[in-house]
């Protein structure tokens, strides 16, 4: 039986309890007043940890609900996210999710979370949340969020907040089957817990054989919880998880003559027993006392662990002489990782001040694995060839290093409403990270230190009219230089990059919120970037620095009765303003890597009667492979859609159309040779039932 069956057989079970529930009651579906839009009117706790609506907070902020979601038929969360204002998908097997923002790339600039917890990045991976089911919205903020987050966060953060247990009963199912031989089911339901309680069962599971050879993947999670009244005004939360994944074994497709290669659009290079595959665990006990109507007090604590584990070959170039594929890079590498942290937090509100302090702290045991130097080789046909086995590598798999990471944060965010019009909001954080990592191969190469992160945020919101709303804001934060649970020791004696954003933006609401819209520019700078010493190349120090500037907007306009349209533009221009990288050579003026000047989105959806159908374009500009700019990733534009109709009051039927003009294009590369190609057209039929 493999890891994935249990699940599936999980969800059988409960879809046969579901399909007996008929004292239920039922449950509409929503309208579009409920689900769509930029959700101004909203509180975002991504953006702050104080109850302030987007429309007033001083930030960019973005929030994706469920429905949404389900309607444009995106099944992961990055298909997701990059619908939304200037964020774009720069993941490949090796980073797990990863992102672009602001100028920003990867795990180490961009934070993911779920439902506000964030588990600390190791060897600048990210594997969870990976897929949409069971979450209530998705929220993004856009610019640097240590204030809130912590180190790592100046691009963006994204968060996927959870559907909430309720004492209402509701069951909803879903049901797919697609393009690639893809089958997926989905359930959640919630209910009463007792006299006081409720809970939550989310489960999902799906596979697929893939649109390319060997493009098998399995994926599968079950989240649960629970909150109950213990005491007057004294309530308990508690979630668990699980959830396994085994993505595409594909590191991507070899360049031939230097561009992208439609014969070669369904070929896999990778080992035929390669593996990939992510677990991850998740448990957290919340703790909420309302001392009085004025002052809430909380006490969060959150258990994690994570195993990954890769053996792939993972070089590939194209040999225009010999017609052939070079393989190269064995890789084989193993995290285990288990976080445990607590949240400690006050709320305060007195007169036309609200107040939020608090104290995080944890713990962070990381262990890494691999088969380093990463040896073997071996060439094959570009077509109808043996993959064979990853197993030929020379080189032997044994731990490699352990680290041992304890955190510290406290923070404090305070709003104070001046009058009806002005709002005032001020923030800061101090963060220390103290790493202890210990070589496995050998008894020298131990180290010890100590990472600090000071950060604020300041902000005026000011209301021009009820519906509209100026805003600006100064605040600051910092990136580690690499992952900080996987940190060397030449990258010991460095410190945390410091990061720096001015801001300015509008934000309206019109015609009662049948339109929304938002406005942003920004520039940030980042300093403290390794660089090389100008008076002596081979010694690397901090002194390189980028800045990033640009525009966004983000509009979503009910045009007519049934009709409206979601769009967004980000124009970026990032540079180097110093970094001399190896060969003593000067990047200065150029842009890093994986970072478009443009992306844009378009989603238009029509409603009538029982109908809905939706179309939607992406954009994402030209961006380059490496600081050293020489080499670029083709802009490509992709369209996709859906067709929705509601058979009866419960249920819906979907289809989605994804890639309609079958374009060729790649999301990201893996080095100079290979690039990872987007999925090509397909489609996916689903049926989804609410009670």
């Amino acid at each position: 039986m493999t890891p994935l069956r249990p699940l599936t057989a999980a969800i059988a079970l409960l879809c046969a309890a579901g399909a007996g529930a008929q004292d239920l009651p039922t449950v509409t579906i929503h309208g579009a007043a409920l689900d769509e839009g930029l959700a101004l009117d909203r509180p975002n706790a991504t953006g702050s940890r104080l109850d302030i609506s987007a429309l007033e907070l001083p930030a960019s902020a973005e929030s994706l609900s469920a429905a949404t979601i389900a309607a444009r038929g995106d099944l992961q969360v990055k298909d997701a996210v990059t619908r939304t204002t200037g964020l774009t998908d720069s993941s490949s097997p090796g980073s797990g999710i990863s992102y672009s923002a602001r100028g920003f790339n990867g795990n180490n600039s961009i934070a993911i979370l779920e439902n506000g917890q964030r588990l600390l990045v190791g060897s600048t991976t990210a594997t969870y949340p990976a897929d949409p089911w069971g979450y209530e919205t998705i929220e993004v903020l856009r610019g640097p969020g240590s204030v809130v987050h912590g180190s790592g966060t100046t691009g963006a953060i994204i968060n996927a907040v959870r559907k909430a247990p309720r004492r209402e009963s509701s069951l909803e199912i879903l049901g797919g089957i697609g393009g690639g031989e893809a089958l997926r089911a989905g359930i959640g339901a919630t209910g009463a817990l007792g006299e006081q309680g409720a809970f939550r069962v989310d489960a999902y599971a799906g596979r697929s054989d893939g649109f390319i050879d060997r493009g098998e993947s399995r994926h599968g999670k079950i989240l649960t919880s629970m909150t109950t009244t213990l005491a007057p005004g004294v309530a308990l939360y508690a979630q668990l998880d699980h959830a396994e994944q085994e993505p595409i074994r594909y590191f991507g497709t070899p360049l031939v003559n230097g561009g992208l290669a439609d014969h070669l659009r369904d070929g896999n290079y990778n080992a035929g027993d390669a593996v990939l595959r992510f677990v991850d665990d998740k448990a957290v006990a919340r703790l909420n006392w309302q001392v009085s109507p004025n002052l809430d007090i909380s006490n969060e604590l959150a258990y994690f662990k994570s195993r990954r584990d890769w053996r792939n070959i993972e070089s590939y170039a194209y040999d225009p002489v010999r017609h052939v594929v070079d393989r190269g890079d064995y890789i084989g590498i193993r995290h285990d990782q288990e976080q445990t942290a607590n949240r400690l937090e006050a709320r305060w509100k007195a007169g036309a001040n609200q107040v939020v302090a608090g104290w995080e702290a944890s713990t962070i045991d990381f262990k890494h694995t691999n088969n380093s130097p990463y040896g073997g080789s071996s060439t094959v046909a570009p077509t109808g060839f043996d993959p064979g086995s990853f197993w030929d590598t020379p080189d032997p798999f044994r731990p490699n290093f352990a680290t041992d990471t304890t955190t510290h944060a406290f923070y404090l965010e305070d709003a104070w409403r001046v009058n009806e019009r002005l709002l005032l909001t001020a923030g800061a954080r101090h963060d220390r990270y103290k790493v202890d990592r210990r070589n496995l191969l050998a008894d020298s190469g131990h180290f010890q230190t100590t990472l600090r992160s000071n950060s604020v945020r300041v902000g005026a919101s000011w209301k021009l009219a009820p519906d509209t709303s100026l805003y600006g804001q100064v605040s600051t934060g910092s990136d580690p230089l690499t992952s900080i649970l996987s940190m060397t020791l030449a990258n010991s004696k460095f410190k945390l990059t410091d990061a720096r954003q001015v801001e300015a933006g509008i934000k309206q609401m019109l015609a009662g919120g049948r339109a929304e819209w938002t406005a942003a520019l920004y520039r940030i700078k980042k300093d403290d970037i390794i660089t090389r010493d100008p008076n002596n190349p081979a010694i690397s120090i901090q002194g390189g620095s980028q800045t990033s500037q640009g525009a966004e907007v983000s509009a979503s306009v009910s045009l007519a009765p049934g009709w409206r349209m979601d769009a967004n533009v980000a124009y970026t221009d990032a540079e180097f303003d110093q970094l001399i990288e190896a060969g003593n050579i000067s990047r200065a003026g150029n842009r890093p890597a994986d970072v478009p000047k443009t992306s844009a989105n378009l989603w238009l959806t029509h409603r009538a009667g029982d109908w809905r159908t939706g179309a939607g374009l992406r954009y994402v500009g030209e961006r380059f492979i490496s600081n050293a700019n020489m080499q670029t990733l083709p802009a490509y534009t992709t369209l996709d859609a859906s067709i929705g109709w509601t058979l009866r009051r419960n249920v819906q039927l979907q289809l989605n159309l994804r890639n309609l003009t079958d374009k060729l294009y790649a999301i990201t590369s893996y080095g100079a040779s290979q690039y990872l190609l987007g999925a090509e057209r397909h489609a996916e039929l689903t049926v989804h039932w609410r009670y």
